[in-house]
């Protein structure tokens, strides 16, 4: 039987949550939720399902949800949907604090319920295929970059865009966090719009992590230096370039694993552990780290502007 599921917030994101259930064989999309009433229409006319103003309506009809609205309401929307027994997927970052995060898991734990948290980087074909060549990172480069599109300034760009890049360097590293540095500025909203931090970990590794959201061109680059070789992942075009020291002097390789939609697998792993009852790759813990790292890097900036 495939999982009804329903989808709170219908607006750039959550269309496309909406779009990718339709599609699956594994779910039924019976419902959306947004607060613009026109638009839910609209999306269920799409892909045909009911049209909600009130999220809380869409219960009945479902067995789980993903919520993509903004971060704010994060916690409000989690608790209910949690307390009326509907597994959840919750869009990155998972709460605005580390307090709401807890209320969250909590709730989950205590209701057996699934929570998984939507760092789609994890699923990018490139990070995948990475993986399986990282071994002992001594130092990681990361740069998110993107031309400003007015999305996402409800917070800062650490918790919009630099988050992504924490959740992954920190499942990389596989170690506790010793050190943080950061600089960032507000420069056209009053949000923090671009910031570097680095990371040092107990084990040695470090991390240089940048995000802007002022950039003229979009850019998502993820460089890893481990003992006699260097991984390179493009995110846009989920490629990773190898270079590694032999005795003939550098060898490089290009490794192009089969493109698929990150978001696509993400939602498509959420509807397996539903179905099997399994802890997903990014459950509320996960996602609580990374957002303890961020909000760390964010009071960081705001209490001097500079780490």
């Amino acid at each position: 039987m495939p999982v009804n599921i329903g989808v709170i917030g219908v607006g750039y994101l959550g269309q496309h949550h909406a779009r990718i259930y339709s599609e699956m064989k594994e779910a039924q999309l019976v419902a959306v939720a947004d607060v613009n009433v026109h638009k839910a229409e609209e999306i269920a006319t799409t892909y045909g399902c009911k049209a909600f103003s009130d999220y809380r309506d869409i219960f009945e009809k479902c067995d789980a949800v993903s919520i993509v609205t903004p971060t704010s309401t994060h916690h409000t929307i989690a608790m209910d949907c949690l307390r009326a027994g509907k597994d959840v997927l919750i869009e990155k970052p998972i709460t605005v604090s580390v307090q709401e995060a807890q209320m969250v898991i909590e709730e989950a734990g205590k209701m057996n319920l699934i929570l998984q948290v939507g760092h789609l980087e994890r699923y990018n074909p490139g990070i995948i295929a990475a993986s399986e060549m990282i071994a002992e990172p001594k130092f990681i480069e990361s740069e998110r970059l993107s031309p400003f599109m007015g999305r996402g300034t409800d917070v800062d760009v650490t918790l919009d865009l630099m988050i992504h890049d924490i959740d992954i360097v920190m499942s990389i590293v596989q170690s506790k966090l010793k050190d943080i540095r950061a600089i960032g500025e507000s420069v056209i909203t009053d949000r923090i719009d671009v910031a570097k931090t680095w990371l040092e970990f107990e084990n040695g590794c470090k991390a240089l992590i940048t995000a802007s959201r002022l950039a003229p061109a979009k850019l998502r680059m993820l460089k890893v230096f481990q003992k006699d070789a260097y991984i390179a992942i493009d995110y846009q075009n989920q490629e990773v370039r190898r270079y590694v020291k032999s005795e003939a002097g550098i060898v490089s390789e290009i490794i192009k694993p089969e493109n698929k939609e990150p978001l696509k697998e993400e939602l498509k792993d959420f509807v397996s552990c539903v179905k099997h009852r399994k802890r997903p790759k990014v459950s509320g813990i996960e996602g609580m780290n990374a957002l303890e790292v961020a909000i760390r890097i964010t009071e960081m900036l705001k209490g001097t502007h500079a780490g």
